[in-house]
C-alpha cells in the first residue's frame, strides 16, 4: 500500500508541489533546533564564565589571606622566646637598682651590667619588643594590671599610675606582658 502512495506521489504535481513546501518547514525548524543549542551554550559559557572568576576570586582572597597569615606568624613567631627571657630583663633591672642602693665599691661591677642589660635589651628592641610607659599615664585595662589602689597623693594623680611593680611589654604593637601597676584613688 505504500509503495501504491509513493507511485501516486510520484505522478502527481501537487504532490511534488507539497513535498517542496515541506521542504522549507523542515529547513526552518532545522534552523531553529541550531539556534536553541547555540544559545542554550551562550548561556552555559556566561555561566561557566561566572563560576570560573567567582573560584578565581576565592582562590584570590585565599592566597591574600594565607600570605598575611604566614607573615603574621613569622611577626609573632618569637613571643614564646621573648616571654622567657622578660624574667631576666627583670633580674638585669632589679641588680642595678641593689647596686645603685650598696655602696660605690661595686661601680664597675655595675657598669659591666648596665652595658650587658642595655645591649640585651637593643637585641629585644630590634625583635620587636616595646617597654610600656606607666608611670603618671592613665590607668589602662588594654595596657595595664592593678595590682593595687592607694589613696593619691596629689589631686591630679587620682586614676594615674603611681608606682610600677612590673615592667609590661608589647612585641610589634601586641601586648605579650601587661604591666603590674599600683593606681592612685
Amino acid at each position: 500500500m505504500n509503495n501504491t502512495h509513493a507511485q501516486k506521489h510520484a505522478h502527481d504535481p501537487s504532490a511534488a508541489q507539497e513535498v517542496s513546501e515541506d521542504t522549507p518547514i523542515a529547513e526552518t525548524t532545522a534552523t531553529n533546533i541550531n539556534q536553541s543549542p547555540e544559545a542554550g551554550s551562550d548561556i552555559q559559557y556566561a555561566e561557566l564564565n561566572d563560576k570560573y572568576l567567582r573560584l578565581y576570586s576565592d582562590f584570590d582572597n585565599f592566597r591574600k589571606r594565607t600570605l598575611k597569615e604566614k607573615i603574621e606568624l613569622s611577626k609573632y613567631a618569637s613571643a614564646d622566646i621573648i616571654i622567657k627571657l622578660l624574667p631576666v630583663l627583670d633580674d638585669f633591672e632589679r641588680a642595678i637598682k641593689a647596686f645603685d642602693t650598696s655602696a660605690e665599691s661595686g661601680q664597675a661591677l655595675k657598669d659591666g651590667m648596665v652595658l650587658i642589660f642595655n645591649k640585651f635589651l637593643s637585641t629585644l628592641n630590634q625583635q620587636g619588643l616595646e617597654q610600656m610607659r606607666t608611670a603618671g599615664e592613665s590607668f589602662d585595662t588594654d595596657f595595664h594590671e592593678a595590682i593595687t589602689n592607694i589613696p593619691a597623693p596629689k589631686p591630679e594623680q587620682k586614676g594615674k599610675i603611681v608606682d610600677e611593680l612590673e615592667k609590661g611589654y608589647l612585641l610589634n604593637g601586641k601586648v605579650i606582658r601587661y604591666a603590674k601597676v599600683v593606681v592612685g584613688s
